[in-house]
């Protein structure tokens, strides 16, 4: 499987309002920027070889996945693409991907598994909590490893876990972010969005940055209302988030 940019994509995404500080995010919801009629078709295939083999029935699974009764019954019977976020849920509860469901529709056999690439999860950044950025592992290797989302290419992509709640609703503990840094300093792309930061002591955050008072400073702002911003904070380097996992769709592989 190759990851490739979608223009529609599932996830999160901060929204920010002219001369406000960022309110909560919502879930872009959409169809799967791959799903096109064939994939669906695929995908349909695919989830009832799968139901067949495993025993489901389409109210169960339907419930399961958080669709109500009929989800499932309607999705065979109207060939719809499914929402994004009910795609994934199915796919939570059968322990697979979207991509692997399609293979298996496309091939007709239930071992048959797409190559996913993956991408280490190189350490924490705190959202209220305090983590210090700690360079422990080799190139490749981390905290543990994670699926890359479809909509990335996993080329020069580094992913980190949340801790701390300061970023909720937006990123809770144990989302996964993911972001790309070039080099040390603040890029001007950064200011005004959530990223990914490293301060000058060394601590390592999420957090939406705004230009300081003083040259060379930041605030550094939470989504949460009940934690005060950071002000006058010297950052070492800063990365925008280019997507993020929310806790219930991170597969841990590997």
């Amino acid at each position: 499987m190759s990851c490739s940019m979608g223009t529609m994509v599932w996830g999160i995404s901060p929204i920010l309002k002219r001369g406000k500080t960022p309110i909560a995010p919502t879930p872009l919801v959409g169809h799967l920027p791959h799903m096109q009629k064939q994939n669906l078709d695929a995908f349909a295939r695919g989830l009832k070889i799968i139901m067949d083999a495993e025993g489901w029935k389409m109210k169960p699974l339907s419930e399961a996945a958080g669709m109500g009764e009929s989800g499932i019954r309607d999705l065979f019977r109207y060939s719809s693409a499914p929402k994004v976020s009910n795609a994934y849920a199915i796919s939570q509860v059968l322990g697979r991907t979207v991509d692997e469901i399609i293979q298996i529709g496309k091939s007709g056999l239930l071992s048959d598994r797409p190559e996913v690439p993956v991408i280490a999860v190189a350490g924490r950044v705190g959202a209220g909590a305090e983590v210090y950025l700690v360079d422990a592992y080799g190139k490749g290797n981390g905290l543990f490893h994670v699926a890359c989302p479809p909509q990335l290419n996993p080329h020069g992509i580094v992913a980190v876990e949340v801790e701390g709640d300061s970023m909720s609703p937006a990123y809770p503990p144990g989302t996964i972010l993911f972001y790309s840094r070039e080099a040390l300093g603040v890029p001007t792309e950064a200011i005004g969005r959530v990223c990914v930061c490293e301060d000058a002591s060394g601590r390592a955050w999420v957090k939406h940055i705004k230009p300081g008072l003083e040259e060379g400073t930041f605030s550094l702002i939470s989504l949460n209302p009940h934690h005060d911003p950071q002000h006058g904070v010297r950052l070492q380097w800063a990365a925008p988030v280019k997507f993020s996992l929310p806790p219930e769709f991170v597969k841990i592989v590997g």
